[in-house]
């Protein structure tokens, strides 16, 4: 019989409603027995809200995106322990034939990006809010999943804080390549945000939502309290701009079918040779 892949699914929202977990839900359910027939298990764990972390018995961590500042949770237990368990991935990984999966999502990214300290965490000069393209690095040629990627691709980005400036050292102790860099912006002076890296094939993390599925979205945002709100933050003309690029499939679509889907395939794929 074959073995069931464990995947554990961090929520770090705190407890606020989102599209967040759902979303990811529903590709796992998706690629349940579609790679080699292998059968996935997967269950959520309240990081935040709760206190919840995952046993490094699990094949394959997703960890979720989540609201506030990624500083937050200094000198709180759950921080503690999320770190704690990124550092036995960590280890495991550095002394195992048998690897270990992570992927990081936005808030995650962030916090994966203080963990290892490969890059400066900090706040941006003002919050990214819409869908905006996202471009590759010459790395990315050779990368699994964003080799399939046009150059730039679309991805839905929400965020007030931001990854930027990696540094040599710990980019060359950890393996750390850098994947993706956020949009041009030629009239201001800030330093590009870093939004995807890989450590190894086993570790993936990415500032953007790869997991934003546009249907959810335009229902989402389509809601008049909602519709309103973004229209205040915003204005009408980014608002609209927003529901417009939902309707192109070759750009948040093709993010939200290819990016996690890809990585989970590539790791069920490798676990399965040991099963």
């Amino acid at each position: 019989m074959k073995k069931r892949i464990k995947i554990a699914l961090l929520d770090l929202y705190n407890n606020e409603p989102n599209l967040g977990i759902g979303n990811i839900e529903e590709i796992l359910v998706d690629i349940h027995g579609s790679i080699n027939n292998i059968p996935v298990d997967y269950r959520i764990y309240n990081t935040r809200g709760k206190e919840e972390i995952p046993s490094i018995d699990n094949d394959i961590f997703i960890s979720s995106g989540g609201p506030g500042s990624p500083f937050d949770g200094i000198g709180k237990t759950w921080e503690a322990k999320y770190f704690s368990l990124l550092d036995e991935i960590w280890n495991h990984n550095q002394n195992s034939s048998e690897k270990k999966y992570a992927f990081f999502i936005c808030h995650s990214f962030q916090l994966m990006a203080r963990f290892f300290e490969f890059a400066e965490v900090s706040k941006r000069h003002s919050r990214s809010f819409g869908i905006f393209p996202v471009h590759k690095t010459s790395a990315a040629d050779n990368d699994f999943i964003l080799s399939q990627m046009p150059d730039p691709f679309y991805a839905a980005d929400f965020r007030s804080w931001q990854v930027t400036s990696p540094g040599e050292p710990a980019i060359k102790e950890l393996g750390v390549e850098i994947l993706a860099l956020e949009k041009i912006r030629p009239h201001v002076e800030y330093a590009r945000a870093v939004m995807a890296v890989k450590i190894g094939d086993e570790i993936y993390g990415v500032q953007f939502h790869p997991e934003a599925d546009p249907e959810g979205m335009k229902y989402h945002y389509r809601q008049e309290s909602r519709r309103q709100n973004i229209i205040t933050d915003i204005g009408e003309k980014k608002y609209d701009y927003i529901m417009e690029q939902l309707e192109d499939p070759q750009k948040v679509e093709l993010t939200y079918q290819t990016i996690l889907p890809t990585f989970l395939g590539n790791a069920i794929a490798n676990l399965s040779i040991n099963n």
